[in-house]
């Protein structure tokens, strides 16, 4: 399993990590996704550990943090062996400070979650979503005291914009506060969203992305093609719906192209997928969720080959989505003079 940094840091975190939203199965929501218990999850985790697997991603609201007990029971004394990232904003509460990002909030949440991961500290906390109401200033500075504290070591955030990221790392700069070295985000070959500012965000200020849905809800596990219907053990044949946002006959395209280069290989078309997004300038890990240990096989699979340029030229092609302004403009005539700190054209 190739190691890559997080972002700028001094972390290093493999290509695949595990994500843990199959745990638990608390609630319709969250027992769509998955009803894994302990054994289940210590099997999985077993999995991962062998092929090199060293990020396990959970969060306070996968079913009502149940997810993150059974990640702490299933990893018991392999804990200080592996990266552990969790996630808080949500509500977790009935009460008006249950949610969000306020001081009070971040200060209990973290505090709850180290006794649920069984653990004495969070290798990498991340911001779940933005919190309108609560002053950025307000939020960093409580995350920076925990690092302070020894309670959390690294800081990232998810699903945040562009101009947002920016934003509070001026204000760590300005404050010397801790830096956020990531973005947990939607990114797959059905969605390529966060090229037009993210991307070029993370190039510039060095800080990396761990993609989450790589296989957009299943989409592009090779289970959907054009003509056919939806398999009844997917979540679109339950009618269980999606998350992410998918262009179909693009996506179906997409698709198709592929499963043409998984059929000439010889592996799955969800491999080609996870593969594609290896070769993006500013991944530095993919989750991978699996609710059977089969699957979980063969996505890992995915790191032990490499697309070839002309491969990555072909599901670039047809996965590439119309560009808004100023992104085609800038695109077109800044191409001269690329960014990051290896010099990556946009």
């Amino acid at each position: 399993m190739q190691m890559r940094y997080l972002g700028h840091s001094g972390l290093q975190v493999s290509a695949l990590g595990f994500g843990t939203m199959t745990f638990g199965g608390a609630g319709d929501y969250f027992a769509g996704l998955g009803t894994q218990d302990v054994a289940d999850a210590r099997r999985l985790l077993d999995i991962s550990i062998d092929a090199g697997v060293n990020l396990f991603d959970t969060s306070d609201i996968y079913s009502g943090g149940l997810a993150e007990e059974i990640l702490g029971e299933a990893l018991g004394t392999r804990r200080g062996r592996v990266i552990v990232a969790t996630k808080i904003r949500f509500a977790t509460g009935a009460g008006p400070n249950d949610a969000g990002l306020s001081r009070h909030h971040v200060l209990n949440a973290v505090d709850a979650s180290l006794r649920r991961l069984n653990t004495d500290h969070i290798d990498l906390l991340q911001l779940h979503e933005i919190d309108p109401a609560t002053p950025l200033d307000e939020t960093l500075h409580a995350v920076d005291d925990l690092v302070r504290a020894g309670k959390v070591r690294y800081l990232g955030v998810s699903n945040y914009s562009a101009w947002m990221i920016t934003k509070a790392l001026g204000i760590a700069e300005a404050r010397g506060w801790e830096r956020i070295v990531s973005h947990q985000a939607y990114y797959s070959l059905a969605c390529r969203d966060i090229e037009f500012e993210l991307v070029p965000c993370a190039l510039d200020e060095g800080f990396g992305h761990i993609v989450w849905s790589p296989l957009a809800g299943g989409f592009l596990s090779g289970k959907f093609r054009r003509g056919q219907e939806a398999p009844n053990d997917s979540r679109r044949g339950r009618g269980w719906g999606d998350i992410v946002p998918i262009e179909d006959e693009r996506g179906l395209d997409t698709v198709e192209v592929a499963a043409e280069i998984a059929e000439a290989r010889g592996v799955s078309v969800a491999q080609v997928a996870i593969n594609w997004l290896r070769t993006r300038p500013t991944v530095s890990s993919v989750i991978l969720g699996a609710r059977r240990e089969e699957q979980l096989v063969d996505n890992l699979a995915a790191a032990t080959w490499d697309l070839t340029p002309e491969e990555t030229e072909r599901l670039d092609a047809v996965s590439s989505p119309r560009v808004p302004y100023p992104q085609w403009h800038q695109w077109d005539w800044a191409a001269d003079r690329p960014v990051g700190p290896n010099r990556v054209a946009l």
